[in-house]
């Protein structure tokens, strides 16, 4: 291997390593090696083997090379282009998650139409097919057909897949009806920092699922003679872990009340399919749901998530920062008014058209049309809440937005251990992002984009951040290692691309 070929893969470790907040030492660690050895690594002072590299790739949870995939490994970005016509939002990644999960319910032949063909969804399928579940796509590559095994194979489950992924976690909910005993490996995805699956287990144990942890593995029992004797209350009014809730209660022979139970996008998603397997849910967009469970589903259904919310503000984002006029399609609004209430209160000139509804026959959507606008910072600061305020996950597009508007906005992010602090990451591109502590940020604007060269931030959402304002930097910027942005987003370059952006796909080996 050329020297110049050592130096560079040097460099990608090392950066990778530093985003993800280890030192070499921790490094070294988790692959049983010495300190040493990994700063000749990171110098190009050592011959390093494919084997070797994959290693560091899982133990950072970075794409450092990869070999017969033809995804992207870094974009190469042309800024300073206006983007123009029209562009339409994929499905909901947390939605189809969701589902593929909740497929673990029924006997039957699941059918979801026009799944988003994302790395968050191929890490789900991995793991389904490695315990028995044959999945395949359908209709040109669209839809997705699951059709599972009378009997699971719990034991063969794909573990590295697994600890790529927070959504493994909703296996729980499913599980604890298919058998008494089982084990599912740590849940893994983006780095936000620490998040307590505690909330899950409290309300599981309602159904008498038990979990104990050892290094990596959470093994599961499940006290058949426990059942849900009175309304659960969620501790936290997470997503997930009222989804987990709903699967769980889904195939009780009773019925289950859940309180303080998250309303958002892909929890309703979930309660429309759940209700296509013959489950009543009562209170969907409501805080208190009351789920008629049963206790065998043998059903074929077919079912069409709908549009990703976040995506949808993804695009908004793209063309406020680069000061474009773009019609964006197929947005679900009811999961975005809070968000465009805030844009027009920082001055936004955009328009809706008339409402429709999306396939799945509930959801909201329209086209609405961004158009090029002076925005002022918002009196009030920038902060998520539960649905129906302000997205979580929307909450990082709001730097950006507020990096072009005129005076300081305060942006309170208050979910996430670290996700905040990738946001300064804008800094390199010409932000003025401050870190008041690891929650707040205090965003000055307007700012002058200036292109850079940097790796990804590992969060989804400030990994495409970074991408939109290097979209309005005048230059040439390179994002390097981009596997997290496609866990959440299908064909995103090229579909940027599509409304006039400049963004090529490239790799380095």
């Amino acid at each position: 291997m050329a020297d110049d070929y050592l130096v560079r893969i040097g460099k990608l470790i090392r950066d990778a390593r530093q985003h993800r907040g280890w030192t070499q030492a921790e490094l070294a660690e988790a692959l049983g090696t010495s300190q040493s050895a990994v700063n000749r690594i990171e110098r190009g002072n050592q011959n390093i083997s494919l084997e070797m590299i994959a290693r560091i790739g899982e133990a950072l949870d970075s794409e450092i090379v990869s070999l017969g995939y033809a995804g992207p490994m870094h974009l190469r970005v042309v800024g300073g282009r206006r983007l123009s016509g029209s562009i339409d939002v994929k499905t909901s990644k947390n939605a189809c998650v969701a589902l593929l999960c909740a497929s673990l319910l029924n006997s039957g032949r699941t059918t979801l139409r026009r799944v988003a063909r994302i790395e968050e969804v191929y890490r789900i399928l991995e793991v389904l097919g490695s315990i028995g579940v044959r999945a395949r796509w359908i209709n040109g590559g669209s839809d997705l057909e699951l059709v599972p095994p009378a009997r699971l194979d719990l034991d063969s489950m794909d573990t590295e897949a697994a600890r790529r992924t927070r959504s493994v976690i909703m296996f729980l909910g499913p599980l604890l009806h298919r058998t008494d005993r089982f084990r599912l490996p740590y849940a893994g995805g983006c780095d936000l920092g620490t998040r307590t699956v505690q909330p899950h287990m409290t309300a599981l144990r309602h159904f008498g699922l038990e979990v104990t942890a050892t290094e990596g593995t959470y093994h599961a029992r499940v006290d058949r003679g426990v059942s849900p004797g009175r309304p659960i209350v969620l501790t936290e009014r997470g997503d997930t872990v009222t989804e987990n809730a709903l699967l769980a209660a889904a195939r009780y022979d009773g019925v289950t009340v859940i309180r303080n139970a998250s309303s958002n996008y892909m929890v309703q998603d979930l309660c429309f399919f759940l209700e296509q397997l013959g489950v009543k849910v009562q209170g969907i967009g409501t805080t208190t749901l009351t789920v008629h469970g049963v206790p065998q589903i043998d059903r074929d259904v077919d079912y069409a998530p709908s549009e990703d919310p976040v995506e949808a503000m993804s695009l908004v984002a793209a063309a406020v920062i680069t000061e474009s006029e773009l019609t964006i399609r197929r947005v679900p609004v009811e999961f975005m008014e809070i968000e465009l209430a805030v844009l027009e209160e920082m001055g936004l000139d955009h328009e809706r058209g008339v409402e429709y509804a999306a396939n799945n026959g509930r959801t909201r959507l329209v086209d609405l049309t961004v158009r090029p606008s002076k925005l002022r910072a918002p009196i009030d600061k920038i902060h998520p809440m539960p649905f129906p305020g302000l997205n979580i996950d929307n909450v990082p597009f709001f730097a950006a937005i507020a990096a072009t508007a005129q005076g300081s906005s305060l942006v309170h992010d208050w979910v996430y251990d670290n996700r905040a602090i990738y946001l300064t990451d804008l800094n390199r591109l010409g932000a003025g992002v401050k870190l008041l502590d690891p929650h707040r940020l205090l965003v000055e604007g307007p700012t002058r984009w200036r292109a850079a060269e940097m790796m990804c931030p590992p969060a989804l959402r400030p990994a495409v951040v970074v991408l939109l304002a290097m979209m309005a930097a005048e230059g040439t910027s390179v994002l390097r290692n981009v596997y997290v942005i496609n866990r959440g987003y299908e064909d995103l370059a090229e579909r940027l691309n599509s409304v006039g952006a400049q963004i090529e796909i490239f790799r380095d080996i």
